[in-house]
């Protein structure tokens, strides 16, 4: 028995050991240890096909037989745990174990078709290798071996070829136990024993390719990467996956510089041997469409190719025109590096803080936060802590959808009964059903008051709301706010509060992978480079020293957000004051006022009179317009219709004097902007990601004979012919000055304390919107995936039963959805939830929320039976 300490120094739970002898060999391991464990830690490796790590033991295959002294017959080594004093003898050893082992492969061989040339598993296959090692040289068999037509769709991803199945398994046990989805099953018995689904129910789980990555035979293929390549063809690269904070690190396997395919990559403290379907189909955009050269606004207002330096060239003399008016907005898609690009950029080389990486709902409050609480605090709360937590509750996100991973962990605790799961929704999502959890419902807008009655642990809890709070008192409690949050005023101010009154500990997971790390590289106004606050003067040395530039060059009060920037474009400059009576210029503007009217009543051109009135001396200072706050724009990995109002933002770029756009493809700032570059994407550069943890996930450059210029690189040709140098051209030499820099310990921001307003009360045929974005929607980056959009989940309308029957429709029926802006229509869903809600799903087919309602969740919106408005 062991005793072990934290890293706190207490002592954790003992640990009783038990001693056996394998091969010969003395080994000690934690009781219940499974023989084919123990026999690893000695570096043996017994054959097997049905064991994984982190699927249950079944001993299906029997591949894994070994002699244990004393056993009348050989025993699974993946279902047997070691004993003390336990005597074993692998294949290594034991002709008992190789004859029993050789026995077992001759079975499973009898059916199995030799289609190897032609198989996607062939080259890698488990079956080979071992079939090499643990078979006979020839076959006994005489028969005719099982076929089946092949191959079937279980879902529109993934196929399945039934005759090339040793029914391990492993497949069925990965989509109950891991992803929830038992959608695939063992069906039939003995010799007809096949993997199949339900007729009316295909596989369509959002981890379905994780069953053919541990598929040990080829039984089941993926329809995207089907007869593409081989093996031993592909360069695989370690590389992180960019679709959302999670953070899963991947195998990215290419061949003739075009990505074939890609492969969760074994990380037990991330995703473990796990990522969802999005990280491991959703690549097209990487070679699809992509923008191969500059393009720049000629005098006939069309966007032409132009060579490099004429782009160049073009942009600088645009930006010097409207130095320091200028913002920079920033998709949450950059790596850490090219976000650090745009931070410094806008700083030394537009003289600005105008900056903000959150294309989507934000709010001030959120920025508060974010700078009190997140950046630059480095690797906090874990994947680890939120498996061991007492309580996760979640507000504001819906892991499932928004952070797969985090779901996939929060399943696997609350299976093991190491953590509970808590929420704060409008209702039960089919992703937080899994878990188990309690949902504590709340229209949108009222999560604020939920939590500060769980802090307050008002008398009138329900009895579950109740067993909540108090499980947020015990050590290790977790709060897990999402980014949602932010468009419900006092929310995060609320989740503050209440992590402060109970001990629990708060982390906050955005959805996209570029957020937390564009954070910690201050492309947020008010925030520089490791979470230094700007008003900080010893903040703003550090900075200035790392860069190379006097403190007095960097902006000293924060800048404008994202909302703040599109407002400054939308809203006219107005005269601070007016003139004081009896002075000059005021008699100017009355001459000017007086002349205009005279004009008017002469049927004149307004113009010409105040032409004439001009002539005065003091009149042109009154009438010049006041300069603009923000005239330019820099835009980099912004889709339009993530904003939370896209039309505000079309028309803000449409007021822009000047628009710097740097895209990978044209993705509709194109239409607005003076010049549009081409960048890199993730396999043409190496970088980092930062994920919701705080954890930095690197990645390496995949596509060794790339030519692309990176964000960074762009940037800092433009900053150069401005001549306020950057030096971001090489992201390793980016990487070296982050880490130089380090984070900030000084004296952290405040925290918002914002109260929440008064919620809106909905009237007749109308109720409050609440949304979320699907995994698999309309996003930019999934554009052409047409095996993944088949597999999306259908866009419904969600009411409870009262507020459908309160506009007379029933279930299944079609109901509107509308604003001042547009309308959706969608089939109704019939749920249990809060009365006056109604539920659609952002960015997805025929819900394009943004795009088509123009408002946020929270928002009172109009509905309606069938298309009536």
């Amino acid at each position: 028995m062991t005793v072990t300490t934290t890293a706190s120094g207490q002592a954790s739970p003992p640990v009783e050991l038990v001693t056996c002898t394998i091969d010969g060999i003395d080994v000690s391991v934690p009781k219940g240890t499974l023989i084919i464990r123990a026999a690893e830690q000695l570096g043996i490796e017994v054959p097997r096909f049905c064991d994984h790590p982190l699927l249950s033991p079944v001993a299906a295959c029997r591949m894994c037989l070994v002699e244990i002294e004393g056993q009348p017959k050989p025993q699974p080594a993946c279902a047997v745990a070691v004993g003390d004093k336990m005597i074993i003898k692998t294949q290594m050893t034991s002709e008992v174990a190789d004859t029993a082992q050789r026995g077992v492969m001759e079975f499973l061989l009898i059916n199995h078709p030799l289609d190897c040339p032609v198989c996607d598993k062939g080259g890698e296959c488990p079956l080979q290798n071992q079939a090499m090692t643990a078979g006979h040289a020839e076959s006994r068999f005489e028969g005719v071996k099982r076929t089946f037509p092949k191959p079937i769709n279980v879902s529109a991803q993934i196929l399945l070829d039934r005759e090339r199945c040793v029914s391990c398994a492993r497949c069925t046990r990965f989509a109950d136990e891991i992803a929830g989805d038992p959608f695939i099953e063992l069906l039939e018995r003995g010799a007809k024993q096949q993997v199949g689904t339900a007729e009316d129910q295909p596989f369509d789980s959002y981890f379905s390719g994780n069953t053919v990555q541990i598929c040990p035979v080829g039984a089941l293929t993926s329809a995207d990467y089907r007869f593409k390549a081989r093996p031993f063809d592909l360069v695989s690269t370690p590389t992180t996956c960019e679709h959302c904070a999670s953070g899963c690190g991947l195998r990215t396997d290419d061949r003739r510089n075009k990505v074939q395919r890609r492969l969760a990559l074994e990380d037990y403290e991330v995703n473990e041997d796990w990522n969802c379907d999005k990280g491991r189909f959703a690549f097209r955009y990487l070679t699809d469409d992509r923008l191969t050269h500059p393009l720049i606004r000629d005098e006939e207002g069309d966007l032409v190719p132009a060579s490099w330096p004429e782009a160049i060239n073009f942009a600088a003399a645009k930006l010097a025109e409207v130095h320091g008016k200028v913002g920079v907005l920033t998709g949450g898609r950059l790596t850490r590096e090219d976000a650090y690009a745009y931070a410094k950029f806008a700083r030394v080389a537009l003289g600005s803080d105008d900056i903000d990486f959150r294309a989507r709902a934000a709010s001030t409050e959120e920025a508060e936060f974010l700078a009190a609480h997140v950046a630059g605090t480095g690797l906090g709360l874990s994947y680890a802590d939120i498996e061991k937590a007492p309580i996760v509750l979640l507000v504001g996100i819906e892991p499932e959808e928004e952070s797969p991973i985090v779901f996939l962990r929060l399943r696997k605790a609350v299976l093991a009964g190491t953590a509970k799961v808590a929420a704060i929704s409008s209702w039960a999502s089919p992703g937080f059903a899994k878990t188990g959890g309690t949902v504590l419902a709340a229209a949108p807008g009222a999560e604020a008051e939920v939590l500060a009655a769980l802090g307050a642990k008002a008398g009138s809890l329900s009895e579950a709301a109740a067993s909540v709070a108090d499980a947020l008192r015990e050590p290790g409690a977790v709060i897990l706010v999402g980014e949602r949050l932010a468009a419900n005023l006092g929310g995060i101010s609320a989740a503050v509060k209440l992590a402060g009154e109970t001990g629990a500990s708060l982390s906050w997971i955005p959805r996209r992978a570029g957020e937390r790390g564009a954070l910690d590289a201050g492309a947020l106004a008010g925030v520089l480079p490791g979470g230094r606050p700007i008003t900080d003067s010893g903040a703003r040395a550090e900075v200035a020293a790392a860069w190379g530039i006097d403190e007095a060059d960097l902006p000293a009060e924060p800048g404008l957000q994202a909302a703040g920037i599109i407002e400054a474009l939308l809203t006219p400059p107005v005269v601070d004051e007016e003139p004081a009576p009896g002075t000059e210029e005021d008699d100017a503007l009355i001459i000017a006022e007086t002349a205009v009217e005279s004009a008017a009543a002469a049927d004149d051109e307004p113009g010409d009179a105040a032409d004439a009135a001009a002539e005065d001396p003091n009149f042109e200072a009154i009438i010049e317009e006041p300069e603009p706050r923000i005239s330019g724009l820099v835009i980099g990995g912004v889709e339009i219709n993530d904003m939370p109002d896209p039309e505000a933002f079309r028309l803000a770029l449409k007021e822009a004097d000047v628009v710097i756009s740097l895209e990978t493809r044209l993705a509709g700032v194109d239409a607005y902007a003076d010049v549009v570059f081409p960048v890199s994407v993730d396999t043409e550069r190496s970088g980092s990601y930062v994920n919701w943890e705080g954890r930095i996930r690197p990645f390496g450059k995949v596509l060794r004979d790339a030519t692309t210029l990176t964000d960074g690189r762009v940037l800092a040709m433009i900053a150069d012919e401005l001549d306020r140098p950057i030096a971001t051209e090489d992201s390793n030499a980016i990487r070296r000055e982050i880490d130089g820099l380090g984070f900030y310990s000084g004296t952290r921001p405040v925290p918002p304390a914002v109260t929440a307003p008064v919620a809106a009360t909905p009237g007749s045929g109308q109720a409050l919107l609440a949304s979320w974005r699907h995994l698999l929607d309309l996003g930019i980056l999934q554009a052409g995936e047409q095996y993944l959009a088949a597999t999306q989940r259908p866009s419904v309308v969600r009411l409870s039963a009262a507020t459908a029957a309160g506009i007379g429709v029933s279930d299944a029926e079609d109901v509107t959805v509308s604003s001042e802006s547009g309308s959706i229509t969608l089939p109704l869903v019939i749920t249990d939830m809060p009365d006056g809600v109604v539920w659609v799903p952002g960015n997805s087919p025929g819900s394009a929320v943004n795009a088509s309602l123009s408002v946020v969740p929270g928002t009172v919106v109009s509905i309606a039976r069938g298309g009536q408005a």
